[in-house]
């Protein structure tokens, strides 16, 4: 088995513009393999911080905190040998749960049982600040920036205890340094604050209704991240003088727009993260502005290119390359075209925000624009065949008409049914059988 996965691109577009066309559109399909995602090679250095809220709240009712424990636990005994690890239990403030100093250990047998029976001992108190949990993470993480970095945030509450700003400014010193996957709680915690975490940070985010089934989300996380391989890889868009990259988005498994992410690569050139990577596929999305050419005419609207870093002193070493084509037609039938792949993730990408808009819309008041919104959103996970946005639709809306999108606001929601799903609005799939 190899060390590293093995990386390719795939490009799915229609290269085809009309006479004084200027968008291009494609689908950049990113694809590791080798390297099993529950054996990633030991020579992988990997370090991971576990983050539990241990504010107040969590001891009510006490099966939170209790089940966050056990979790905990779970996720050490997860993590392999060799990997450092750290617990942090956060609050007002964050300090160490394990090890007692402000570091990461590396995870063996003695290791693992100490790490647990420290976090057997945790109790709630205090109240929720976020940007010093992060910060404490940023620095244990610090001496580890040449390996895989990855935390799991846990957390009940909204971030009460410090500012909008301060939070803010702890995300912006913690980007690119780890990635954070969040996780809420039961219910009283706001969905928008930990996506604008777990965006930042590259990570997901979800909500955990019954806290019993903390320990097998926690297993999920840890394994997914103990099977990375390969930290720091980068998107490298090129485009041609005169033109303009749009976006950058990713689309599969989620939707993220990783567009403000940009870091200058040099002439017309810029890199955008996308993590931290084992034996996996992502697909991404890319638009390009480009000046308009005669009939005939082709260009490379985008070169696109997988770079990690190379050692210190180095130029990035390349993992794969695809190019974006233009090519200017007056065939009305082949400009017209729609790549399939393409019209599939736009139409998941406006998924995502047709829901969230419609349920802030339903919040607000507001249950004309909520029954528009929520009704778009059903017809788009139909025409898509994402039947896990469907099922929890069908918990908000009676659904009249999946093809019109005709429904029905119910007057009684779940509350928890309504957060499932805002936070996995998002989730994408890809294209049905047959399509692109």
């Amino acid at each position: 088995m190899s060390e590293q996965p093995q990386f390719s691109i795939k490009i799915d577009q229609n290269r085809f513009l009309p006479e004084g066309g200027r968008e291009v559109h494609a689908i950049v399909s990113v694809e590791a393999t080798g390297v099993p995602a529950s054996a990633t090679p030991d020579t992988a250095q990997a370090a991971e911080v576990i983050i539990i809220d241990t504010s107040g709240s969590m001891s009510y009712p006490d099966t939170k905190l209790r089940s966050a424990v056990a979790a905990a636990q779970t996720a050490i005994d997860t993590i392999r040998d060799g990997v450092y690890f750290a617990v942090v239990s956060g609050a007002n403030s964050a300090t160490m749960v394990y090890p007692h100093m402000a570091a990461l250990v590396r995870a063996d047998a003695r290791t693992r049982v100490e790490a647990k029976h420290a976090v057997g001992r945790l109790q709630a108190q205090g109240g929720t600040a976020i940007g010093s949990w992060l910060r404490l993470a940023d620095e244990l993480f610090d001496p580890h920036q040449a390996g895989i970095r990855h935390a799991i945030l846990l957390t009940d509450g909204n971030n009460q205890h410090e500012t909008v700003e301060e939070l803010d400014a702890a995300l912006a010193r913690c980007s690119g340094r780890f990635v954070c996957d969040c996780r809420g709680v039961g219910t009283d915690w706001e969905v928008a604050e930990l996506r604008k975490i777990s965006s930042a940070l590259l990570g997901s985010v979800d909500i955990v209704a019954d806290p019993q089934d903390l320990v097998a989300d926690f297993q999920a996380m840890t394994e997914a991240a103990m099977g990375k391989a390969v930290a720091d890889v980068m998107l490298r868009v090129w485009t041609p003088q005169a033109a303009r990259l749009r976006f950058v988005k990713q689309v599969m498994p989620s939707v993220q727009d990783l567009t403000a992410k940009r870091a200058a690569a040099g002439p017309q050139a810029g890199d955008y993260p996308i993590g931290a990577w084992g034996s996996e596929s992502r697909d991404y999305h890319i638009s390009v502005e480009v000046p308009p050419g005669e009939v005939g005419k082709e260009l490379r609207a985008a070169w696109v290119k997988l770079v990690v870093p190379g050692p210190p002193g180095q130029e990035p070493r390349v993992l794969a390359t695809g190019n974006v084509l233009a090519q200017w037609t007056d065939d009305e039938a082949a400009s017209t075209r729609i790549n399939a792949r393409v019209a599939h993730y736009t139409g998941q990408a406006e998924l995502a925000e047709v829901i969230q808009e419609g349920l802030q819309a339903r919040k607000d008041g507001d249950l004309e624009t909520a029954t528009a919104r929520l009704g778009r959103a059903v017809r788009l996970a139909d025409e898509a065949g994402n039947e896990a946005i469907t099922t929890l639709l069908r918990k908000v809306v009676d659904v009249v008409d999946p093809v019109t999108g005709t429904v029905r606001l119910k007057k009684n929601v779940d509350k928890a049914d309504e957060m499932s799903l805002d936070t996995r609005s998002t989730k994408t799939v890809r294209t049905r059988r047959g399509e692109g």
